[in-house]
């Protein structure tokens, strides 16, 4: 067996600090003017921070139906006059100055489809966007400072090479010299693209402060497209590859229409953590014009189809990168440092989003239809990361982020992650139609809000002396003028060296013709003994000269390193200043962070008082609903009482009269009747006299046997004047108890003075019940009367027991109820002695002949005498309550 591979253990991965300060993400609003005048609008600018949505008739917001209006705030919002530059010189222009300072920048437009971000980051002609701005800025701040062409070559590991001025001059020749090579793209506005030219005249030129000056620059441009979560480069000179649909084992396309989609770039991350498309073109400008052009170049391959809603509407993502590489020139300030950690590289992403969408307003089909399915997915990805972001930043969790779920956001994770500025351009249409899609687009803006992105390192400061490049420049044009002063140059001018020349004496001819000649020689060493003396003089003048131009350079570094020293101070003193903000900052941050947290349990206390707010009205809604209610039952008590009170006046002023009535008849018949009886008593009288004289033989009674015997008889005996009246004893069901009452008897009861009504000893009898008639007591008894149908009076005795209660106090319950019911007899009964005997009043005094009878009929006549109304008792139990 072979031996196991050793692995080399992987390098960790070193994470950015997280104790950086940081600021929110900044989200602006636009809102574009309507198309035409009868458009409702439902978007209304209140200030420069603040909108307020109102929703269009037919739309129910809230569950209950009622309209409700929604105001969200933004770091600044632009109402529909809102020109190109104003947008520009607030949310762009720091970004680019930032790109000039070496940090890098993100911004991208972000609304319903529609909306106006194509227009706001492209522009129109006449007046450019966003995207075209920024470039001229560029080159308007790093115009003088660029370097030549492929001096900075780009690599595949997203850093860049520098090369010095041979190489890149080979470079250009052999780019040249290729006969496939892309042609040169011209700068001059006569051989522009007339589609686009209008569209980069910007007459508000603008420039970034304190570029540096003693660095060179180059600008690199790429251009690429999300569609359907797949990379494609739009800068390409290959063809993009056809959609090919999948075959199955049998060499057949198969039936559910899937395709192949064309071979898309990757996503890789380079030494920094920074995210890059692999293998994308990357072309170096000069101008802002020939970066312009490859922009048109690549947005004529950007996929756009027409729509319901847009007749140009974006079916993919587009990102269009603006890559600045610096870096410093060496200490002569001539060339350029081609040391690779002092070379910085910057970008610029501007991002133009496609705008979410609804199918069933679209009628999208097919293509269309996929394509908004993948725009909508990638850009829910988008608000669950910021969501997940938000979440962890606010209370502290450390989800994670799930950038790589899709091509967007896995692209731009680098600067959530604290590598950059982060910008969103809110669009908005106040169209009505889209008032739904807007308030998602409102909701998801006012949340990225909340996210907090760390603000990006400062590059380090080189080492070189600064304002090398033009103190250079100003020692080659000072040398100059002075050589030019002592006779000009000396690199090569044939005036200087005819002037030394001349300078020196002529030499004399050495012909020697004669060994004995004393003269030629010491003639040639006279003239060269001059030259010498000639030359001499001329070096001590050189070096006179030089050690004049040495103390000018002296002094010249002396006041260079007084400067340099107090430049140093000056730094000092900034950095200091610095050390003092960034504690200020901190505190200022520390203190934002807890304005937010005061504000979150604010907001949260304001929704609290809110909901209790609306329980309130809700109670007293409620309350004054049963206070009118009650009104409503006591008017209405009083109404009936008053109408009792007049029918119980009535019924006893009638029943008076009908008792009078009945008393004078009663009277009147009474008094016929004792006549009659008188009359029946002398004729008694008269048959007992005549009854004696035929029997005489009979002894005759006594009298007093026979007021006796006839006291008998009597029909109506006499009352016996010692004997106590006889009570009729009535069932009651716990009236006659040993227990203590509470005799309720409300203001107006009627007291009907029968012998049904109860007779309770030792009660408490109150009009309105208390709690301290009820602590004395064991039982209670309610009288409540009404009026029956008849309209006689209906007594109703309520009755109950009191408990105590565990709180301290009583409670009844109710256990029986008694109803006591009057009613008048139907008619008279008619008295006689037999079935078949006529009324006492039709009888004759002759028909009265039997004692018996007769006295029968004076008991039966003396018992209906005394017959006067009937009562009845009705007892009827109640069911308990719980």
């Amino acid at each position: 067996m072979k031996a196991a591979r050793l692995q080399t253990p992987r390098r960790p991965v070193k994470k950015p600090s997280n104790n950086r300060p940081k600021d929110p993400v900044g989200v602006y609003c636009r809102v574009r003017p309507l198309t035409t005048s009868d458009d409702a609008c439902c978007v209304e600018v209140i200030s420069n921070t603040t909108i307020q949505l109102h929703p269009p008739d037919g739309i129910k917001v809230n569950r209950n139906g009622e309209f409700k209006e929604m105001q969200y705030s933004f770091k600044e919002v632009f109402g529909a006059f809102t020109t190109q530059k104003e947008l520009f010189n607030v949310v762009a222009q720091p970004l680019v100055e930032d790109l000039i300072h070496g940090k890098n920048g993100l911004l991208f437009t972000y609304g319903v489809t529609g909306s106006g971000k194509t227009h706001t980051m492209t522009g129109s002609p006449g007046d450019g966007g966003l995207l075209p701005r920024c470039l001229d800025m560029i080159f308007c701040s790093i115009g003088p400072f660029q370097a030549k062409r492929y001096v900075f070559k780009p690599d595949d590991k997203n850093t860049m090479e520098v090369q010095n001025e041979v190489d890149a001059l080979l470079e250009r020749q052999k780019r040249d010299a290729q006969p496939t090579a892309t042609p040169k793209i011209g700068s001059s506005r006569q051989r522009m693209d007339p589609e686009f030219a209008d569209m980069i005249t910007v007459p508000e030129h603008c420039k970034a402060e304190g570029v540096d000056e003693d660095s060179v620059y180059s600008l690199f441009v790429s251009y690429v497209e999300i569609y359907n979560n797949y990379l494609y480069d739009l800068l390409e000179e290959v063809p993009p590859d056809p959609i090919k649909p999948k075959w199955n084992s049998n060499a057949t396309p198969v039936r559910n229409v899937e395709f192949i989609p064309p071979q898309s770039k990757n996503l890789r991350e380079d030494s920094n953590h920074n995210m890059y498309v692999a293998g994308c073109t990357e072309v170096e400008v000069k101008s802002t014009e020939e970066a312009f052009e490859v922009f048109w170049k690549g947005q004529k391959k950007r996929r756009i189809a027409n729509t319901t809603l847009n007749r140009e509407s974006s079916r993919s993502h587009s990102v269009f990168i603006i890559k600045l590489a610096q870096a410093p020139l060496d200490a002569d300030g001539d060339n350029v440092l081609q040391a690779k950690d002092q070379t910085t590289v910057s970008q610029l992403s501007l991002v133009d989003l496609a705008g979410s969408e609804r199918t069933t307003r679209t009628k999208a089909e097919g293509n269309r239809l996929r394509e908004a399915g993948n725009i909508n997915q990638s850009l829910m990805t988008l608000r669950t990361c910021i969501e997940v972001l938000r979440e962890n930043q606010m209370y502290g969790t450390n989800k994670m982020v799930p950038y790589r779920d899709s091509k967007l956001t896995h692209l731009f994770k680098n600067y959530f992650d604290g590598e950059g500025k982060v910008r969103m351009i809110v669009c908005v249409n106040p169209k009505a139609d889209d008032y739904e899609e807007t308030l998602l687009v409102m909701r998801f803006a006012e949340m990225t809000q909340e996210v907090e992105v760390a603000r990006p390192v400062d590059k380090p400061i080189c080492g070189l002396t600064p304002g090398r490049r033009y103190r250079n420049q100003a020692f080659k044009e000072e040398l100059t003028r002075k050589l030019e002063l002592r006779g000009g140059p000396i690199d090569g001018d044939p005036k200087f060296t005819e002037f030394i020349l001349q300078s020196f004496a002529p030499l004399p001819s050495v012909e020697l013709m004669d060994a004995n000649d004393e003269y030629t020689l010491p003639r040639l060493i006279e003239c060269l003994e001059q030259r010498q003396r000639a030359r001499h003089l001329a070096t001590e003048e050189v070096k006179k000269i030089v050690n004049t131009i040495r103390g000018m350079l002296q002094d010249w570094d002396s006041n260079f390193s007084v400067k340099e020293n107090y430049i140093q101070d000056q730094q000092e003193k900034l950095l200091e200043k610095d050390r003092i903000i960034s504690g200020q900052k901190s505190e200022t941050e520390r203190l934002e962070k807890k304005i937010k947290t005061l504000e979150y349990k604010i907001d949260i206390l304001q929704k609290t008082a809110n909901i209790y707010e609306e329980d309130k009205r809700t109670l007293q809604h409620e309350l004054d609903e049963r206070d009118q209610k009650l009104h409503r039952e006591l008017s209405d008590k009083r109404r009936l009482e008053q109408r009792m009170q007049g029918v119980v006046t009535d019924t006893k002023m009638k029943w008076e009269k009908e008792c009078e009535r009945r008393v004078q008849a009663k009277q009147l018949e009474m008094q016929n009747k004792l006549w009659v009886k008188d009359e029946k008593l002398k004729q008694l009288k008269a048959i007992v006299a005549e009854t004696r004289m035929e029997r005489p033989e009979k002894p005759e009674r006594t009298p007093r046997e026979r007021d006796q015997k006839v006291q008998v008889r009597s029909a109506s005996p006499p009352p016996v004047p010692n004997a106590p009246p006889v009570r009729l004893r009535h069932r009651r069901s716990r009236s006659a108890g040993g227990e203590r009452w509470v005799d309720h008897k409300p203001v107006g009861s009627i007291d009907i003075d029968t012998v049904l009504q109860p007779h309770i000893p030792n009660a408490i009898t109150v009009a309105v019940p208390n709690e301290k008639a009820l602590a004395k007591c064991d039982k209670y008894i309610l009288t409540h009367q009404e009026l029956a149908s008849d309209g006689e009076i209906e007594t109703k005795l309520i009755k109950g027991e009191v408990f105590k209660t565990r709180g301290g106090g009583q409670s009844v319950q109710f256990t029986d109820v008694e109803k006591l019911k009057q009613e008048s007899p139907a008619g008279t009964r008619k008295r006689r002695s037999s079935p078949s005997a006529p009324p006492p009043e039709d009888t004759t005094e002759s028909e009265w002949t039997d004692v018996e009878t007769r006295c029968s009929v004076a008991v039966e006549m003396k018992a209906g005498s005394s017959l006067g109304p009937g009562y009845q008792h009705h007892a009827q139990p109640k069911r308990r309550k719980p």
